[in-house]
């Protein structure tokens, strides 16, 4: 790096250069030159905090459907603390958001249950007596993937109506697992890893639909462009840890959210707020976004997290930290707030997930006002509005 020039400007100066590269598939077939740059959004800017302290654009309302520690309205049921991953399922003529509960001991993960017309109509328990229970990912079969976030933790198959017990998978890995996409064109499932030099995997199944048995890979490159993938020799039981186990294995920052979506997996690292972007048909890797690659003004995502996208090929990223903003990058290329809580300067913004027709879209505030770091305070909101589709 020359003398005097801090990281942000010298990346700046080398995009502005050419230095990074075009994207090569998925949303990024349209190419625009490098990572995505603020711009207005398609909703336009962000209006005064409604009666939940929320902004979002005009046309858009919020409503609290769960606070931890409290019953959900209209069930017997208490709310987990610190509500993190999720994901909305189709029930009939309704639909089910479950939610996981980064806590330890006791965090497993919870649902609710919505009828046609999004009325809350129950809410109950899916896992039990697990550990800081962070992300996960929904598999095409219908169940939930509730992934543990420690050193030797593994993913839990889980059943959102209820009524079957959640199943461990270590052939997926025993690592601090953040979360997991599935790619059913390549039948294998994408997974992050929160350590500061943590791995970007893949877990090829036996039998697509069946996780029990299978190949635990990890990606090898040197960086953006080509990338191969290593089978990892010993994923369940080790004293090496599956990130060291495979050399060249490429490192990542704190590795959280990830989704999957028209041949190209999604994954964010908090450590240098990036959105990577897989292209699992070329076996590529590039960057979607990077806040070190904002060319003017300050960079409006910041603490990258949790990632979920819509139909029309908007990514919403969640912000852990930062303003406590979910934004958005557009297919064109353009980063910009959706929305923004006021008054949770503690918490993180957790769970993005849509409705399966949609047009709503949830998410949770870990700690809420009070930002006990135990939380107890949480929040679970709805955003219901005219999103594009």
């Amino acid at each position: 790096m020359p003398i005097g020039l801090s990281r942000r400007a010298f990346l700046r100066t080398t995009a502005i250069a050419g230095g990074t590269a075009a994207f090569t598939g998925g949303l990024w077939q349209q190419a625009f030159a490098g990572p995505a740059q603020p711009g207005v959004g398609p909703y336009g800017p962000l209006q005064a905090p409604d009666a939940n302290g929320i902004q979002l654009p005009a046309g858009f309302t919020s409503r609290v459907i769960a606070r931890s520690m409290q019953r959900v309205p209209g069930t017997r049921y208490t709310w987990h603390p610190a509500p993190d991953g999720g994901a909305c399922f189709p029930d009939g003529d309704g639909w089910i958001y479950v939610s996981n509960s980064e806590v330890p001991v006791v965090g497993g993960a919870s649902a609710v249950r919505f009828d046609a017309s999004g009325n809350i109509v129950d809410a109950y328990r899916i896992l039990n007596l697990t550990t800081l229970n962070c992300a996960g990912g929904a598999t095409p079969w219908g169940t939930w993937l509730s992934c543990e976030e420690y050193a030797f933790g593994i993913v839990y198959e889980t059943y959102p109506q209820g009524g079957r017990p959640a199943v461990q998978r270590p052939a997926m890995g025993r690592f601090k697992h953040e979360a997991a996409a599935c790619d059913p064109v390549r039948k294998v499932v994408y997974l992050t890893e929160d350590e500061r030099d943590g791995c970007f995997y893949r877990f090829r199944p036996k039998v697509w639909g069946d996780l029990s048995e299978g190949v635990l890979e990890v990606l090898v490159g040197s960086g953006t462009g080509p990338v191969t993938w290593r089978k990892v020799p010993n994923p369940r039981l080790w004293t090496t840890p599956t990130r060291d186990q495979v050399p060249g294995a490429m490192r990542f920052n704190g590795g959280e959210g990830c989704y999957y979506t028209g041949g190209v997996c999604y994954f964010t690292t908090k450590g240098d707020g990036r959105v990577w972007a897989y292209d699992a048909e070329a076996e590529t890797l590039d960057l979607a976004y990077d806040d070190d690659l904002v060319t003017e003004g300050e960079p409006p995502l910041t603490g990258v997290d949790n990632i979920t996208g819509a139909s029309s090929g908007d990514l919403y990223v969640a912000e852990d930290g930062g303003n406590m903003e979910i934004n958005m990058i557009t297919p064109d290329g353009v980063v910009t707030p959706f929305l923004r809580v006021l008054g949770h300067d503690e918490s993180e913004i957790t769970g993005p997930a849509f409705s399966p027709d949609g047009t709503r879209l949830y998410f949770s505030s870990q700690r809420g006002r009070s930002g006990f770091i135990g939380g107890t305070d949480g929040y679970t909101y709805e955003i219901t509005g005219p999103f594009r589709r």
